[in-house]
């Protein structure tokens, strides 16, 4: 989650999309332009015994975009496949 964060705030297109689950993966092109992200807090995370490939992450992040503040609150779905982490989806809210 941090790693994908820090591709926010860095403008790292290409990390986040592979990143990203490929079935769930969206076709964008650039999805950073006018935020400037400001911070990130993990709420929570979970994930089952050793042997489960999945995972949770509760965040909370905040940016501005186009001069107006936002607040992201996100729990976001996580798989391990081949030793990598991947991005599933999210709800918005918590």
């Amino acid at each position: 989650m941090r790693s994908r964060y820090c591709a926010y705030v860095e403008g790292r297109l290409e990390y986040l999309l592979q990143s990203w689950h490929p079935t769930t993966r969206p076709k964008i092109e650039q999805p950073l332009a006018g935020r400037r992200w400001l911070s990130l807090r993990i709420i929570r995370t979970e994930r089952g015994d050793s042997n489960d490939d999945t995972g949770v992450v509760e965040f909370v992040a905040r940016y501005r975009d186009s001069g107006r503040g936002v607040r992201l609150h996100e729990t976001s779905r996580f798989v391990r496949e081949g030793g990598r982490w991947f991005y599933l989806d999210g709800v918005s809210g918590g």
